[in-house]
């Protein structure tokens, strides 16, 4: 490959990077959040500001529906593990479904979805 050539595939590919072409895998940023623990689905459709009763969120979860944190700003934030394959986080969630909590642990950000690698998990006052 001459040397011209090879500057210009060099040349584009740079140029690619430079302008987000080129997908850069998220990277984390550690936080604390607090908020509600609570059904997925209460979450988005019935678009509730912090769970009816703790009955209600175990009673999802143990059906199947995923628990997410409803930040106090109104966020979503899907606990998710750490590396591939994939593991569901309602375990570690059930002891504080439809409480509040103060989880610490690395936020990811992807388009308009918000991840959560669950590092510690306490209750938190509802003050």
């Amino acid at each position: 490959m001459s040397f011209l050539r090879r500057y210009a595939v060099t040349s584009l590919l740079l140029a690619l990077a430079s302008t987000g072409f080129v997908a850069a895998r998220p990277v984390p940023r550690t936080a604390t959040i607090k908020g509600y623990v609570l059904d997925s689905a209460c979450a988005f459709v019935k678009d509730l500001k912090k769970p009816i009763s703790p009955d209600c969120a175990v009673t999802c979860a143990k059906a199947g529906s995923p628990l997410v944190v409803l930040a106090d700003n109104g966020m979503i934030y899907l606990p998710i593990s750490e590396a591939p394959p994939a593991t569901g986080q309602n375990e570690r969630l059930l002891p504080f479904a439809g409480q509040k909590v103060s989880i610490t642990g690395k936020v990811l950000t992807k388009g308009g979805s918000r991840a959560l690698i669950i590092e510690k998990i306490e209750a938190a006052s509802t003050k």
